[in-house]
């Protein structure tokens, strides 16, 4: 039986980008409820603002046009984010590898709240 973990990542990596709102609702139904304020800011301070903070002076090759500073400029990028630091191998971040509940909370706050 697959998890509710394991069907997001599925649900957000087969979605042609509009995805079907029943099946994510179905889907984040009883996942925990996290927002930017209580992890995904926190998160993306932590291990994404270093390279990808409008301000940083050592982006180690990120490119200018990729902030998340903020949420909505975080949403902009999600499935991008979902693909490179949330999988199973993640490319992203580099040099600092999410934890494993931070990964996990990254996930779920991506695909199921904004």
């Amino acid at each position: 039986m697959r998890s509710w973990r394991s069907s997001i990542l599925l649900l957000v990596a087969c979605s042609s980008g509009e995805g079907d709102s029943a099946t994510v609702d179905a889907v984040c139904a009883d996942a925990p409820r996290l927002s930017w304020e209580s992890h995904g800011q926190a998160i993306m301070t932590e291990y994404c603002q270093p390279c990808h903070a409008s301000g940083s002076t050592l982006r180690n090759g990120a490119p200018e046009s990729v902030t998340f500073d903020t949420q909505a400029e975080t949403l902009v990028w999600r499935d991008r984010i979902l693909l490179t630091a949330t999988i199973d191998e993640p490319t992203m971040p580099p040099n600092l590898p999410l934890s494993p509940i931070d990964a996990e909370n990254l996930r779920i706050w991506l695909s199921c709240w904004e």
